[in-house]
């Protein structure tokens, strides 16, 4: 990469467009797109002397922020060759990122069949199927022979998406099957289509939401699935390539949420200073008036800590295990449900499954714990004094509890979050810890009344 930027730095001080130009004609798509993130001042010249082809295939892999800040600064005649060359589901893609005023003037780019397409597309909810699919593919009937279809690729597969699978309709558009190009190669041409269908056929509805067509994806290991009405006409197909694309922005979404901050809808370098902190203050702010609780719960003990000041020792050990418990159930079952491996109908099987998970890591935590302060006490008697056996029953039996509900909690509220139609990944391992943190001290000093009462108490 060192000797291309290299290179390209050349061409530009020298001013030799040409040069340029078939430089970058010859690199990879992708050498070309690194060189962008390389050299973003320069990405519109480069976008601009591309020849068409190549710089849709480029454009259509760039980010949108990068994206939105080349269109700015290309020519109004690439412009206008590059929106109506861009593939209809990556044009929907970067339409309903943009602006409405921006739209509205890259939508006088296109051509009447073309804006018709675009319009219709946008015409989906936003996170449905729908903005996904592409009208570009390659539909036969099932009366047709091999001969036929191979004629009806030639003439038309070059417009088309994805010529690997073809999709068999009847006479009123309705989908009847998908057949992979291969099983067409491989037969006699007089072969008709009806003897190559076998009725296995998994499509998407444009309504559906575009996570459901992430899972489906996975399940089925396709290239592209059709995408039909509620009548079973078939509308278009969405290709892998899109799902991995919104797999990865729902990935990053999450893991960002689970973090505990608003998803970020720029890369990190790129979004606003202040825009970033308004990402993150809210949650900070929620959290720390949920840890103000933990400060009310200490004070409703505090006649506790001052009989037995050795608890208030232990206080950061028992709410930061319960936490940390708390924190990987939680991002556990958020995965499994990105996964499609969990869904609300399995919370039993969770939630026992978090039981005996709960009770056997809080055992061995409290088992630690309980040796630990034996371990002290027989090295430092004066430290926990004649009491160090009711401390450290209390501080075990504290863990075993703690760790059990932070589980518990971690693993139901994602479910529960599912079941009220909210983001599992909201749930995040601050939120979930910061619940453990408070409820972790009314368990801890529960059991120390309940040990102690007599005693230090």
């Amino acid at each position: 990469m060192e000797e291309m930027v290299e290179q390209i730095e050349l061409l530009l001080e020298t001013k030799d467009n040409t040069g340029l130009q078939d430089y970058l004609n010859n690199l990879n798509i992708s050498d070309v797109e690194e060189l962008i993130d390389e050299l973003p001042e320069h990405g519109a010249l480069f976008i601009e002397i591309l020849s068409i082809n190549r710089a849709v295939n480029v454009f259509r892999i760039l980010d949108f922020p990068t994206q939105e800040r080349i269109i700015k600064k290309l020519s109004g005649q690439k412009v206008e060759e590059l929106i109506n060359e861009l593939p209809p589901d990556d044009r929907t893609s970067l339409f309903s990122e943009l602006h409405g005023d921006a739209v509205q003037k890259l939508i006088q780019h296109l051509s009447p069949e073309n804006r018709k397409e675009a319009l219709s597309l946008l015409g989906y909810e936003e996170d449905s199927v729908g903005r996904l699919m592409t009208p570009d593919y390659i539909a036969v009937k099932r009366t047709w022979d091999v001969t036929r279809v191979l004629s009806h690729i030639r003439r038309y597969g070059k417009n088309s998406e994805t010529i690997d699978v073809i999709y068999v309709i009847d006479e009123n558009g309705q989908l009847l099957d998908d057949i992979r190009i291969r099983e067409i190669l491989l037969v006699k041409p007089e072969t008709k289509v009806s003897d190559l269908m076998d009725g296995r056929l998994i499509s998407l509805s444009a309504s559906d939401p575009q996570e459901e067509a992430i899972n489906i994806f996975r399940m089925n290991n396709r290239t592209a699935l059709p995408v039909v009405d509620s009548e079973n006409i078939l509308l278009g197909i969405v290709t892998v390539d899109d799902i991995l694309w919104i797999a990865n922005e729902e990935y990053t979404e999450d893991i960002q949420k689970i973090g505990g901050t608003e998803a970020l809808d720029e890369p990190y370098l790129d979004i606003n200073l202040f825009k970033l902190v308004k990402k993150r203050v809210g949650w900070l702010i929620i959290l720390f008036l949920g840890e103000m609780l933990t400060a009310t719960a200490m004070g409703f003990f505090e006649k506790s800590i001052e009989k037995a000041v050795v608890l208030a020792l232990f206080i950061p050990l028992i709410i930061s295990s319960g936490g940390n418990g708390g924190s990987q159930a939680s991002t556990l079952i958020i995965q499994a449900m990105a996964l499609g491996e969990v869904t609300v109908t399995d919370w039993w099987r969770v939630m026992r499954r978090e039981l005996l998970s709960g009770l056997m890591l809080g055992a061995t935590l409290g088992i630690i714990g309980f040796f630990r302060i034996f371990a002290f006490a027989m090295l430092w008697p004066h430290l926990y004094g004649p009491y160090w056996m009711l401390v450290g029953l209390t501080v075990g039996c504290a863990l075993v509890g703690v760790v059990l509900w932070g589980s518990l909690a971690g693993s139901m509220l994602p479910l529960i979050l599912k079941k009220l139609g909210a983001d599992p990944a909201t749930s995040s391992a601050p939120f979930v810890a910061t619940l453990v943190d408070v409820t972790g001290l009314i368990i801890y000093f529960s059991i120390a009344l309940l040990f102690m009462k007599g005693t230090l108490l």
